[in-house]
């Protein structure tokens, strides 16, 4: 994001547990709840 024309960042995950670890890489890991993550991973499977 060094690049002020880039507003966001398209991560590829297949679960909620790489969404944190993507997360985590660029340094700002967002607390999701549980309900959250669930709905990430169920999202996830649908486009698998």
């Amino acid at each position: 994001l060094v690049d002020k024309r880039v507003t966001s960042v398209l991560i590829g995950a297949s679960s909620a547990e790489q969404v944190k670890v993507n997360l985590k890489a660029v340094g700002k890991s967002p607390d999701f709840s549980q309900e959250e993550l669930s709905s990430i991973d169920e999202l996830c499977r649908r486009w698998k």
